[in-house]
């Protein structure tokens, strides 16, 4: 019962990606691209999709609206996902993301920036097109430990982006994530398949978001140290929130 329950929800992420990302292509061929109408259809496809797969998530703080750079710590290949229901921001990911059937050309086509993490090039590629896309007017979300963790405290962050905030006078909002199991988290080696699998078998997914107030400054230190701060609070009080709410 429950393989079927996750093969099921794999088979229905996949086609109802397959048909946002024909309608995206068809709107784009027929009036043009128009980041702003991707990203409203994206929000609604997210919307949907992550309550049918028995995800169960709460919002608390003011998600923004504005140009920015949002940094959050990273848990799991949902997180974007989570994210964009309240947020119609761009999305900086790993580049093995762009080769993976359909999610790859869905990402190329909503507007996700590709980043080769070991790159020195790549990094300094993607933060101009960072810079460039809030310019334009998007909030953009990007993840400073690099990777996913399972700590209740974030990793090290990498300053390129704060870097970037703190010359370009970008206001920066932090955002935990927090989810009921560590078990959903998408850590180490687990491929995707397996992970997917072995969670949305499961009947829910507990979800919890917290949104903070901008930060801004002119020093990249600072801002990244107070981003740090923020977040390795939130976490331990999310856990316990998700703790109680599951045993209520």
């Amino acid at each position: 019962m429950k393989f079927l329950r996750a093969f099921f929800r794999l088979l229905y992420f996949t086609l109802i990606a397959m048909v946002r990302i024909v309608q995206i292509v068809g709107l784009n061929v027929l009036f043009g691209e128009n980041m702003p109408r991707t990203l409203r259809i994206r929000r609604s496809w997210a919307r949907h999709w992550l309550p049918a797969l028995g995800v169960q998530s709460s919002v608390e703080g003011n998600p923004p609206d504005f140009p920015c750079i949002l940094m959050g710590n990273h848990r799991s290949y949902l997180d974007p996902f989570v994210l964009v229901c309240d947020v119609y921001g761009l999305v900086v990911a790993k580049s093995e993301l762009s080769s993976w059937p359909i999610f790859g050309y869905g990402a190329k086509i909503t507007g996700v920036l590709f980043l080769k993490r070991e790159n020195p090039q790549s990094r300094k590629f993607t933060l101009n097109r960072i810079a460039q896309k809030v310019a334009e007017g998007f909030p953009v979300f990007l993840y400073p430990e690099g990777t996913t963790g399972a700590l209740n405290q974030t990793l090290d962050f990498r300053i390129g982006g704060f870097i970037l905030a703190a010359s370009n006078n970008i206001p920066i909002v932090p955002v935990a994530i927090e989810y009921g199991s560590k078990d959903d988290y998408w850590v180490g080696d687990d491929t995707f398949v397996a992970h997917f699998f072995r969670r949305f078998s499961e009947k829910k997914m507990r979800v919890a978001v917290r949104f903070g107030f901008p930060i801004l400054g002119s020093d990249a230190t600072l801002l990244s140290a107070q981003c740090k701060s923020w977040l390795d609070a939130q976490l331990p009080e999310m856990q316990e929130s998700l703790k109680r709410s599951a045993e209520i």
